[in-house]
C-alpha cells in the first residue's frame, strides 16, 4: 500500500471517563462501475477531549484504488452520552481496474499511542463496455455535409444574424421617420379624396348657402359673411389671391391687376359693398338685395371658371372630330 499525506484530528482535552475508541467504515454501494466513484463513510466514536490521527493515504488506498478526495472531519456530539463524541469524515474512491478488492482496515492513532483499526468492507469493480470486434477497420472517408444557401454567409452573419435584423429595421424606421417629418413621403392611412377645382368648390357653397334660408330667419350677417368667404375661397383656388386676409378695396385692387378679372371687378364689388354695409353698418337689406347678391356671386364664377381648350384641328384647318364623325356615318350608310 502506498503511504503518503495523513490527516491529523486534533481535539481538546476533558476530564472523565475514556470509554473504548472505536473506527467504523461503509461503502454506499459495494459494487462500482469502472471509472466511476463511490464514498467510503468513516465513523470515529471516541471519548470526547481525546487527541488522535487518521492514518488515511493521500492518493491510493490500495493496489487499483484510488483516493479521488480524502474529505473533510466533521465532529458531532454523541446524543446517548455527553462524555462521548463523534467523528464522520467522508472518503471518495476511484478505480479504473476492474476486480474484486477487498479494502484494508483504516487506522487511527490516538495519543496514548493506541492503534484502533477499523472493519474491512469489499468492493466489487465491474468493467465497462468496450468494442467486441477484433478487427482493424480503415478510416471512413469524409462525409458531404451538403451546400446550403447560407454558405457562402460571413460567420458573424450568422452567429449574429437576429441582432442584424434588428439593426437594419430600426435603421429602416429611423429613415422612414425622418422622410415623413421632411413630409418627403406621405403615409397613406387615409386613401386620398379626389380634389375639388375652385370652380366645383364655389357653385357647391353657394347652392349649400341658397338652400339654408339664412335671410329668411334674420341671419343676414352670417349669410354675408359666408358668400363673401366662398368668393375669397375661390379667388385664392382659382387666381391665386390671398382673399381670405384681404379687405375689400384690397381684393379690388389685385382684380384689377388681373386680366381675367378686370371686365367682372365691378360685379364682385357690389357684393363686397353689400356684405360690408350688413356685418359692419349693420344695416338689414332688402329680401331682393340678398337674392341679387347670390345671383351676382354665382355670375361672377360662371364668367371667370376656367374655359375648356380649343379642339384641335389639323394642318386643313378641319375639325378631327368633324371628320372622324362624317366617316363613321358614312361607313353606317354603306
Amino acid at each position: 500500500m502506498t503511504t503518503g499525506l495523513f490527516a491529523v484530528i486534533s481535539l481538546p482535552v476533558m476530564s472523565g471517563r475514556n470509554p473504548d475508541v472505536s473506527v467504523k467504515v461503509e461503502l454506499d454501494s459495494a459494487i462500482l462501475l469502472m471509472g466511476r466513484t463511490t464514498p467510503l463513510h468513516v465513523e470515529i466514536l471516541q471519548p470526547q477531549g481525546t487527541q488522535g490521527m487518521l492514518m488515511i493515504p493521500a492518493d491510493t488506498l490500495m493496489t487499483n484504488v484510488e483516493i479521488a478526495n480524502a474529505g473533510t472531519d466533521d465532529t458531532l456530539k454523541n446524543g446517548l452520552t455527553d462524555q462521548l463524541e463523534q467523528i464522520k469524515r467522508m472518503i471518495t474512491l476511484q478505480s479504473f481496474d476492474s476486480g474484486l478488492y477487498r479494502l484494508p482496515p483504516i487506522a487511527y492513532v490516538t495519543e496514548s499511542g493506541d492503534t484502533v483499526y477499523s472493519n474491512t468492507v469489499t468492493l466489487k469493480v465491474l468493467p465497462a463496455d468496450i468494442d467486441t470486434l477484433t478487427t482493424i477497420h480503415s478510416m471512413a472517408d469524409v462525409a458531404d455535409g451538403g451546400w446550403k444557401w447560407f454558405d457562402w454567409l460571413p460567420d458573424f452573419i450568422i452567429d449574429h444574424w437576429g441582432w442584424i435584423i434588428v439593426c437594419i429595421l430600426i435603421i429602416v424606421g429611423g429613415i422612414w421617420v425622418w422622410l415623413v417629418m421632411k413630409k418627403k413621403v406621405s403615409i397613406p392611412l387615409v386613401p386620398k379624396s379626389k380634389p375639388v377645382s375652385p370652380y366645383d368648390a364655389a357653385i357647391a357653397g353657394l347652392e349649400k348657402l341658397k338652400d339654408e334660408h339664412l335671410c329668411e330667419n334674420g341671419r343676414e350677417k352670417e349669410y354675408y359673411t359666408r358668400l363673401t368667404d366662398i368668393l375669397r375661397r375661390y379667388l385664392d383656388g382659382r387666381f391665386g389671391i390671398n382673399a381670405m386676409e384681404m379687405t375689400s378695396s384690397q381684393i379690388l385692387r389685385a382684380l384689377e391687376k388681373q386680366p381675367d378679372t378686370r371686365d367682372h371687378k365691378g360685379m364682385l364689388q357690389r357684393v363686397l359693398e353689400m356684405a360690408d354695409f350688413v356685418k359692419f353698418a349693420k344695416m338689414r337689406p332688402m329680401p331682393d338685395d340678398n337674392v341679387a347678391a347670390w345671383n351676382r356671386a354665382l355670375q361672377f364664377v360662371e364668367e371667370t371658371k376656367p374655359q375648356p381648350e380649343p379642339i384641335a384641328e389639323n394642318e386643313s384647318g378641319v375639325d378631327t372630330d368633324t371628320v372622324k364623325t362624317s366617316e363613321n356615318h358614312n361607313e353606317t350608310r354603306s
